[in-house]
């Protein structure tokens, strides 16, 4: 179990985790979350039914990683499907933003709850909580391969990060980025039937 996740009863996942692995997940969900930006939770006395229909933005971020994250719905080709996606953003990414702090916070949560102290740790989640993490760990990876300038279309792929000298500034997030998609990969296998 150390190092990658395996599948418990009724549909749950565990992974073994040391002190210094669950630093780097609890952090790195945290700047998930500063990333993602704060909800628009319904002022005292507002109707919450009202705050499920509050219109979102209509512009794509500028930050790279969160266009990364809440990409463009039909690509921005000409100005008709720039209007759709516009339109599509408005009424969906409030939903997106909520879903991706909820999966980030299930991360957080479940991390503190695991004993202190101790050099090393079991997690054990219930089926929702491994779909929060599977999409955190999804998030996590898209926002380090954005800042790493990792694409599909990069003729090594991920191959190349591999051979990236000890001295290569980027080498800590490329670590954390190859980590993060082994863990992702041995979550995916323990929710298949």
């Amino acid at each position: 179990m150390a190092g990658h996740f395996e599948a418990t009863p009724r549909g749950g996942a565990a992974v073994a985790l040391d002190e210094v692995e669950i630093a780097i997940l609890r952090s790195l969900a945290v700047q998930l979350l500063e990333l993602i930006g704060p909800g628009d939770e319904p002022a005292d006395g507002e109707d919450p039914l009202a705050a499920l229909f509050a219109e979102g933005p209509s512009e794509p971020p500028t930050d790279p990683a969160l266009a990364r994250l809440f990409p463009e719905a039909y690509g921005d080709e000409d100005s008709e499907l720039r209007a759709a996606s516009a339109e599509f953003r408005r009424f969906t990414e409030n939903d997106l933003r909520a879903r991706k702090r909820d999966d980030a916070l299930t991360v957080v949560r479940t991390l503190d709850a695991l004993p202190s102290g101790e050099e090393s740790a079991v997690l054990t989640l219930s089926a929702d909580e491994s779909r929060n993490w599977l999409g955190a760990l999804n998030d996590l990876r898209l926002t380090i391969g954005t800042r790493l300038e990792v694409s599909d279309e990069d003729e090594g792929g991920e191959g190349s990060l591999y051979r990236l000298p000890d001295s290569d500034p980027r080498k800590p997030m490329v670590m954390a980025y190859l980590w993060l998609g082994a863990l992702q990969e041995t979550l995916v296998e323990t929710l298949m039937p």
